[in-house]
């Protein structure tokens, strides 16, 4: 065990690497104990192309055996959101994964570059489109509604919800009463299913800027933050912003087939060749594995966000909320094991 200190708001923070006594008193993911780890994963998908690599990670967890993905669920309030991540299941060879959608969600922006769209209209030279991807609007369930009926249905502490969008759904979630699922309100059921809330959010860098998911429904975050009765892990923007995954990955790596839809993702969000941040596969690395070599955290506290969207950070000897950080040597183990692992092939391929 080492440490490392860093100064912020609050005063001094001692961030604790490897096997540390910080997590003593807390449960391993179940990935390092040996039976799959039950995740739920909360996505913008179709803002920022990190999703899409985010949940390729995902699908290798599952392929490996080391995760049961619950469920998917999108809190960008734009269509082709939920139909992209269909498309996924059934490309990776998990067709059954259910998938919510968020109603009247706080961003339905349809921006010439929304990737989801382009890679679900993809089509080849003749004009017909490339991936199987049937229509199917109809069977995708209110996200809230989906949270209450997966989680009602796993043993108590059992899930981890990786978020890396808006905490539009999950706001939902705490607010929801009982229903033909579970005879508890949304709080309660969190506090009896949920072990962690793994979630791409914030920035506690000096100079710091409202970040993305928390200012696009900032009343979302304030109450995930202020009310989640549980464990929440944050990896926040400047960890992700720092390891850039290659563009000559997407470029290589994916050939052994001649469409593959994280590759016609990411050349339809930027023109291509660019590296980009991993800002959600890093909330996904540590839900699954832990800290390991990877990361340092920081001593507990309470995570909250002004009304503006820029959070901050108080230490608090009881608190239950963790911030990430890594060293320019963990930040280069932590991208080759991004690379590692969304290079390989996936289930049945």
């Amino acid at each position: 065990m080492f440490t490392r200190s860093f100064t912020g708001k609050g005063g001094l923070f001692i961030f604790l690497a490897g096997v540390c006594l910080l997590f003593s008193s807390q449960k391993k993911p179940a990935a390092q104990r040996g039976a799959p780890l039950k995740v739920i994963f909360e996505t913008d998908m179709g803002n920022d192309v990190d999703d899409a690599l985010a949940l390729d990670m995902l699908y290798k967890y599952m392929k490996e055996g080391k995760i049961n993905l619950l469920a998917v669920s999108s809190n960008k309030n734009n269509i082709y959101s939920s139909l992209f991540i269909s498309l996924m299941n059934n490309w990776y060879g998990y067709p059954h994964i259910p998938v919510g959608r968020v109603k009247d969600g706080a961003d339905s922006e349809e921006n010439p570059n929304n990737y989801a769209r382009a890679a679900y209209r993809y089509t080849a030279k003749g004009g017909q489109k490339v991936f199987k991807a049937p229509d199917t609007t109809a069977a995708y369930k209110e996200s809230v509604a989906l949270y209450r009926e997966v989680l009602s249905r796993q043993p108590d502490s059992s899930v981890v919800i990786i978020s890396v969008g808006f905490s539009t759904n999950l706001a939902r979630l705490l607010d929801s009463g009982p229903d033909s699922f579970s005879p508890l309100g949304g709080r309660d059921l969190v506090a009896a299913k949920v072990n962690l809330l793994s979630v791409m959010a914030g920035d506690f860098e000096e100079k710091r800027m409202a970040e993305y998911n928390v200012k696009i429904d900032v009343a979302a975050a304030k109450k995930v933050f202020g009310s989640w009765p549980g464990r929440i892990v944050t990896s926040p923007f400047e960890l992700g912003n720092t390891i850039l995954y290659p563009a000559r990955s997407i470029r290589q790596d994916f050939t052994w087939t001649e469409h593959h839809p994280v590759v016609v993702a990411y050349e339809s969000y930027l023109k291509m060749p660019y590296d980009r941040p991993t800002w959600d596969l890093t909330s996904v690395l540590y839900a699954v594995e832990g800290l390991k070599d990877y990361f340092s955290i920081s001593r507990p506290g309470k995570i909250y966000a002004d009304k503006e969207g820029f959070t901050f950070f108080d230490p608090a000897p009881q608190g239950n909320h963790f911030y990430l950080a890594a060293d320019e040597e963990q930040r280069k183990k932590i991208l080759q094991r991004f690379i590692t692992l969304v290079t390989r092939n996936p289930k049945g391929r």
